[in-house]
């Protein structure tokens, strides 16, 4: 018979998982980047452009299990059920009561983990195995058993093959030992042995990216260069505070119990750790949410130590006060913090959304929604725009569909009825899935965003015996608005040859 931590705790996962469905509006479609990630599933290899092998390897499963957005978004919810499954069980080793462990999961599951959770990105998973590389070294701390560090090193080779951010962990990590009674570690040889394992299996993308001239090296550095050299160090800090606003009170309390909470101070790596990893992130200008992983473990230690705290007499009253924070903040952000309201509704609200900067874009103008919001619309209309150009060609096996980007091209892939070609794109992976060698290009559904200089397709029009102008999307409130479809008909000259060109001097800058 499960005991009542059991229930409670199966309670917490199962709610999790209805929340994640719950948190996006029906009008809503699936984001840009989730159709790019869907895509690597139908070219699996041991590395890609944008993120190496696992998310490829999670897609193909969803692609035999039909693709259904239901399977879309069962791994991030999964991936955040395990994530506060994890944080319970640490808890749980620390000591801590029933309490401790609501208290702790309840400051992860109201968090921005709930957007975070809602995306088909690696994200959720990279979270997951950072809260799960530091739970064991929480056990090996606690107990000294080996085990632990082999699979933390288990852990963290997956971790690499799903995003390269990890290695900021390792990083951090590798420093907090060092100052940390805990250093004893490195004359142990089955550190070295676990070290191996994760070579051996982070080989194959090693390897990848060697044959690709590392591919990842050129995708930090365009990174850098077009969106890292516009963050700000102090926004960076500032930003940490956001994202488990309403646990701040159990956060704090886990750093000072590293220092005044006596079982605490073997674990005083923790801290260093977090000081040293926002360290780095902070010098090298990197995106707010990467820090987010440092942070489930340590409610843990919070909630424990406010536990012991709020112990007897009256004390004991003021413990659903803390456990009420963070319901309390996610109700007032919820509906700001998820697409749970419609576009229109949003409008009405704009106010709200315009106080906390959200809808202001990359472009640092303000617009209708939110970017993240208005990346998920107008993508199936899209795809019937581009099916309707396919119906109007006899020759359909010979024609391409050409998209500005990866949004454009994944949703077409993932909408469109016809069997006949998939959407590319010079953006992003897409680069390297062209059909050249496949068969001689004769018609060209174009795809154009918005920012198109040559609206009227001047450059094209020599090029192919016929130009119409199939539609646009019409959604005002999606990203995409007024991107054009174009059926250019009957080539004059080899496409094949143009577009060879074109991808080399895309990868050559």
């Amino acid at each position: 018979m499960l005991s009542r931590n059991n229930l409670v705790l199966i309670f917490l996962v199962l709610i999790k998982f209805l929340v994640q469905y719950l948190a996006i509006d029906s009008g809503y479609e699936l984001h840009r980047d989730e159709y790019l990630h869907l895509d690597l599933g139908n070219h699996l290899a041991w590395g890609y452009r944008s993120v190496p092998p696992i998310t490829g390897f999670l897609s193909y499963l969803i692609h035999l299990l039909g693709s259904d957005v239901f399977w879309v978004k069962f791994f991030p919810a999964a991936f955040g059920a395990i994530t506060l499954w994890i944080v319970w069980k640490a808890t749980e080793a620390l000591n801590g009561g029933l309490f401790a462990m609501v208290l702790a999961s309840s400051c992860v599951f109201f968090s921005a983990l709930l957007r975070i959770n809602t995306l088909y990105q690696p994200n959720s998973l990279e979270f997951m195995l950072w809260t799960l590389v530091f739970y064991t070294v929480l056990q090996f701390v606690r107990t000294e058993n080996i085990k632990w560090i082999w699979i933390g090193a288990l852990a963290f080779a997956i971790g690499f093959l799903n995003k390269y951010n990890i290695g900021f962990l390792a990083l951090g990590l590798f420093l907090a030992l060092l100052v940390s009674p805990q250093r004893k570690i490195f004359s142990n040889r089955q550190l070295y042995g676990a070290l191996a394992l994760v070579l051996v299996l982070i080989t194959p993308n090693l390897y990848w990216q060697y044959t690709q001239n590392f591919p990842v090296i050129r995708h930090l550095s365009e990174l850098a260069r077009t969106q890292l050299v516009y963050v700000n160090r102090m926004d960076f800090l500032k930003e940490q505070f956001l994202f488990f606003v309403g646990g701040l009170p159990v956060l704090f309390l886990a750093l000072f119990s590293f220092f005044t909470h006596p079982p605490f101070r073997k674990y005083r790596l923790f801290f260093w750790n977090l000081c040293f990893t926002l360290i780095l992130f902070t010098y090298f200008k990197a995106k707010s949410y990467y820090a987010m992983g440092l942070y489930p473990i340590l409610f843990a230690f919070g909630a424990v130590y406010a536990e012991s705290l709020l112990s007897g007499n009256w004390k004991r009253y003021l413990r659903p006060v803390l456990l009420a924070i963070p319901l309390l903040v996610i109700i007032v952000m919820f509906r700001i913090m998820v697409p749970v309201l419609s576009p229109p509704e949003i409008v009405k609200k704009s106010e709200t959304f315009e106080k906390f900067g959200l809808l202001r874009w990359e472009d640092g103008r303000n617009h209708q929604i939110p970017q993240d919001f208005a990346d998920m619309l107008g993508w199936s209309e899209l795809a019937g725009l581009a099916d309707q150009a396919l119906e109007k060609v006899a020759d359909k096996e010979h024609t391409l569909i050409h998209c500005d980007n990866y949004g454009e091209a994944g949703a077409i892939n993932y909408y469109s009825k016809q069997l006949y070609t998939d959407a590319v794109s010079t953006n992003a992976d897409y680069i390297d899935w062209y059909p050249l060698d496949a068969f001689e290009i004769r018609n060209v559904i174009l795809v154009k965003s918005t920012y198109d200089d040559d609206p009227e397709r001047e450059r094209e029009r020599e090029f192919f015996e016929s130009v119409e102008l199939i539609g646009q999307i019409n959604n005002p409130y999606a990203r995409e608005f007024g991107t054009r479809v174009w059926l250019l008909k009957g080539a004059k000259v080899s496409i094949n040859e143009i577009l060879r060109e074109e991808i080399q001097r895309e990868k050559a800058e």
